[in-house]
């Protein structure tokens, strides 16, 4: 019997060989004790594959984990296979697949092709069975307490489609540096209010692993927009939260890895900045009508992103030493 509600963490994973081990052991060090670790490998080139094997055999030898399945080798179906993953979620076909276990379980599963990464983010959120689902990218790090806390608030407040919680940064040696706030306010907040302040100061409802989502919000409104390519977890925070309310927690709960060459790195000041303004106007006007923005508040959110693109490459340079 489940004492508790499942949740469902998702790791996607391509050429992450040298973090995953750690980030694998996060997870399965919560104290929350109803979770399922989803770790689906997008064709890796490098040995990502084997060290999710490793680790998750690791797991369940040093009791963080129960079971593990390694679905890697076994084809996954779709009942709808062709569906828009912007409009509607991807349904799996689980009659096949085990039933969920009490306690800590890790799934395995690996792409043949390579789906990239709004793809393989739809492919991670599909496969998930929880009540509540996370995803954290795969160099990523969570406080223990973290799942217990934000399911708790969730439990709490039915209304809430989204809990965030405060981000503290590390370099690649785990050496702090700095923190990243999420909206001013703490406790329940309406989504729309969140999302309007964050179009015109800064990004408070993106980095995967400080949300966690109600499943049924996720299956009500989609998942991962394929149209974006550098904000696409952004663009899918903000869809959920124009629907509902968020609850936000100034705790510094989950730790994000610095690193000039991931995709932030590429996009704070680096060699994608102008495709991410244009991503920013784009998702503006996606959901200027929503949050009734006039043309010249949208021109606004852009300018205001530009200098906090050049403010965010300063950071990076500053922490990491980038170009």
């Amino acid at each position: 019997m489940r004492k508790n509600p499942l949740v469902s963490v998702c790791i996607p994973v391509y050429n992450n060989e040298k973090t995953l081990e750690e980030t694998i052991r996060s997870v399965l060090s919560q104290t929350y004790s109803e979770l399922e670790l989803i770790v689906v490998d997008d064709n890796s080139k490098d040995t990502s594959l084997s060290v999710i094997r490793r680790a998750a055999e690791k797991a369940v030898k040093d009791g963080l984990a129960r079971e593990v399945f390694d679905l890697s080798g076994r084809t996954v179906s779709y009942k709808n296979p062709d569906c828009n993953p912007a409009v509607e979620a991807p349904e799996v076909d689980f009659s096949g697949l085990p039933g969920t276990a009490p306690g800590h379980t890790i799934w395995i599963y690996h792409n043949e092709a390579n789906l990239g990464m709004a793809g393989n983010w739809n492919r991670c959120l599909s496969l998930c069975r929880g009540d509540y689902m996370k995803l954290i990218c795969a160099d990523d790090l969570l406080d223990p307490s973290l799942i217990e806390t934000e399911e708790g608030y969730m439990e709490e407040y039915p209304g809430v489609l989204l809990v965030q919680s405060d981000t503290a940064f590390l370099d690649m040696e785990g050496k702090p540096q700095g923190f990243y706030k999420r909206y001013k306010k703490s406790g329940v907040v309406e989504g729309k209010e969140a999302v309007r302040h964050s179009f015109f100061t800064r990004d408070y409802l993106g980095a995967p692993l400080a949300n966690l989502i109600r499943s049924s919000a996720y299956k009500e409104y989609g998942g991962i927009d394929p149209a974006f390519s550098y904000i696409v977890d952004y663009d899918f925070f903000v869809k959920l939260a124009v629907h509902g309310k968020l609850y936000i927690i100034h705790e510094p709960l989950n730790f994000f890895r610095l690193r000039s060459d991931s995709n932030t790195g590429e996009v704070l000041g680096g060699d994608q900045g102008e495709a991410y303004i244009a991503e920013h106007r784009k998702l503006v006007e996606k959901y200027q009508d929503t949050l009734g923005l006039s043309d010249a508040q949208v021109n606004r959110s852009v300018r205001i992103r530009k200098l906090m693109n050049v403010l965010g490459g300063v950071y990076l340079k500053l922490h990491l030493g980038k170009r």
